[in-house]
């Protein structure tokens, strides 16, 4: 079958998937939520993602969305149906997902499966610990958090095969697998010393901060260490990190000999902004064949984010102002995703401007070699394919985009009972702290906070709604 003709079929068997802006479409729902509206921004995701079957990112996103209107058993059901379709994909999905599929080489990535990045995985079990924890379920929070932790070495043996993967393809289809030599790309969005800083893609230290926590109110010390320790190694110089590990063993003696004191340590989460979006920009390749060309194929560029603006102190009801460190940014991790991506993506671009320029080779060919009308025609639908191929030419901007841009954390001792905490000087919540351990989440989404802990709600004058009693 010639080039042009097998290009026909599958821009016909590509359906509107390739149109679609899910950047766009976030956007405006991130919109109704930041203005507290989270039962419109839920019900603008489903208009959006109608078919039955649905995505794994429809799941991801529905998640957040329930978590942030506190209905955390919802969140749970959405996040555990996510959980299911990762566990579900085999370790072929996994390199296919780097390699990409036949439609992606011949139209563009948003035909492949969303197969989540591997930041978003290792979050999805984080944020679903989280939610046990609000509602003080600490041993399924401890079984989360243990299948985060064994995710990771998954993914970095995935990664090393999706890598060789990608090495292979791009030698035999004699593709170029860097970006830094794609003319005009903002190298910089994602190639910088913050980026470069990374370990990798996936591990951060909320993760393994929330692992030494939820270990050490259990009483497992021998396994809180380890969580701490590789806490401050993903984030180093930071002294609450420090301390954690410094001070675990005093803490757990001083729990197993002393009596009760009343007190509970508190630990705050304070996730700001929301994650990056992705932008398709386009940018020209030079194929070479009987003549040089050059091809117009889309990349995904990172977009920058509205700062989070992690609040510098929280202020406690006693005037005690507590630090808040920096513990993760989800904008650098998936700055450093895309990094690692690239080399799969420009494998895929560079076929697909291949296959665009074969096709101009032979329909120009096929023009000159039929004189008269069956040249005419067959040179129009040449130049229809041409024209259908640059509308469909887009990259994928598809992301976890609820997620926050950016996590901080502060810790104390509190007598247990009702406490009202600020951040900023404006921004207040009342908490009732329970227990010898004690986790709040706070995310600050624009102009809105809402307050995750058992017995929390907005205090007087705030403009949020209650959060969960």
């Amino acid at each position: 079958m010639p080039a042009w003709l097998s290009f026909a079929l599958v821009l016909l068997l590509s359906g509107c998937a390739a149109f679609r802006s899910y950047d766009t479409e976030l956007y405006r729902t991130l919109d109704q939520a930041s203005t507290g509206n989270v039962d419109a921004a839920i019900r603008l995701l489903e208009s959006n993602n109608r078919l039955p079957d649905k995505d794994l990112l429809y799941y991801l996103e529905l998640g957040m969305l329930q978590r942030l209107a506190y209905r955390y058993p919802e969140s749970q059901k959405s996040w555990s149906a996510a959980n299911l379709r990762l566990q579900s994909q085999s370790a072929l999905d996994g390199i296919s997902g780097l390699a990409g599929t036949a439609a992606s080489y011949v139209v563009n990535d948003k035909l492949k499966p969303y197969l989540g990045h591997d930041y978003e995985k290792v979050m999805l079990l984080t944020y679903m610990a989280l939610n046990y924890l609000t509602q003080g379920d600490y041993d399924n929070a401890r079984v989360a958090i243990k299948q985060a932790h064994e995710l990771e070495a998954m993914i970095a043996e995935q990664r090393a095969k999706q890598v060789a993967a990608v090495e292979d393809q791009a030698r035999k289809r004699g593709a170029s697998a860097s970006f830094r030599e794609l003319n005009g790309y903002p190298v910089e969005t994602i190639d910088n010393p913050q980026v470069n800083a990374l370990k990798n893609s996936y591990q951060s230290a909320l993760s393994h901060y929330l692992a030494g926590f939820v270990y050490e109110s259990l009483g497992e010390g021998s396994l809180a260490a380890p969580g701490y320790r590789l806490a401050n190694e993903l984030q180093p110089n930071q002294p609450l990190l420090e301390d954690a590990l410094r001070g675990l063993d005093q803490r757990l003696l001083a729990a197993t000999r002393a009596a009760d004191d009343g007190m509970t340590d508190v630990l705050f989460i304070i996730g700001s902004g929301t994650a990056p979006g992705i932008r398709s920009g386009q940018f020209r390749m030079p194929v070479f064949g009987p003549r040089p060309l050059l091809i117009s194929v889309s990349f995904p560029v990172m977009q920058s984010t509205e700062p989070g603006r992690p609040p510098a102190q929280l202020v406690l009801d006693d005037g005690r102002a507590l630090p808040v460190a920096p513990l993760t940014s989800v904008d650098l991790m998936a700055r450093r995703s895309l990094k690692d991506d690239m080399p799969g993506i420009m494998l895929r671009a560079s076929t697909r401007a291949t296959t665009n320029a074969t096709l101009q080779y032979q329909a120009q060919r096929a023009a000159s070699d039929n004189h008269g009308s069956a040249g005419a025609v067959v040179g129009l639908a040449a130049f229809a394919l041409a024209a259908g191929a640059a509308v469909m030419e887009s990259a994928d901007d598809r992301t976890w985009r609820t997620l926050p841009s950016d996590i901080s954390i502060a810790r104390a001792r509190l007598p247990r009972g009702a406490h009202t905490i600020t951040l900023d000087g404006q921004r207040r919540a009342r908490i009732d702290v329970k227990g010898r351990y004690a986790v709040v989440d706070l995310r600050l989404l624009r102009n809105r906070l809402f307050v995750h802990a058992p017995g929390a709600s907005l205090a007087q004058g705030s403009e949020n709604r209650e959060g969960p009693k």
